[in-house]
């Protein structure tokens, strides 16, 4: 597996409660293959398995993720930019978990989203406002995740952790 750069990684996990969201900051540092993230979520959330849980992970200025856990099913992932992947670890654990291949032939494509795009449409975000918000030039991965945690109404918790 390819070295961490020093980027700055920020990592929370939601689940949806009877009274609403509860997030809690993932520690994603020991994490070495795609199902330890979901064991980090389910550690850092204390959850027994059944409850619906979103990990929301952004790399500074680079690119975000996002994770949806959804009791026994499989989860579902998207990643910002399927380059991410290219030389970070991290980031080339959701390109795996969003079902994405590298483009290992060094060249800059610009900004590609990949993954599942309806993995919020549920929750009040569709896909094509996904896909529009993660496109969107100039601004920030974490900016891009403050409108998407606004619209599924856990911001208030996101800003509590950061």
């Amino acid at each position: 597996m390819p070295s961490r750069p020093a980027t700055s990684v920020f990592s929370a996990a939601f689940v949806r409660t009877a009274e609403g969201w509860a997030g809690a900051e993932v520690d994603l540092s020991e994490v070495e293959i795609a199902d330890d993230l979901g064991d980090a979520v389910q550690e850092h959330l204390g959850l027994d398995g059944d409850e619906l849980a979103i990990l929301c992970v952004e790399a500074e200025d680079e690119w975000f993720a996002i994770v949806r856990y959804d009791g026994d099913e499989e989860p579902r992932a998207f990643l910002s930019d399927a380059q991410a992947g290219r030389g970070d670890a991290l980031a080339e654990l959701f390109t795996e978990l969003a079902g994405a291949a590298l483009n290992n032939d060094g060249v800059d494509v610009g900004v590609h989203p990949v993954g599942d795009l309806d993995l919020l449409t549920d929750l009040g975000l569709s896909a094509d406002e996904l896909l529009e918000l993660s496109m969107e030039e100039g601004v920030l991965p974490a900016d891009t995740l403050s409108v998407i945690a606004e619209r599924l109404a856990f911001a208030d918790q996101l800003d509590r952790l950061r």
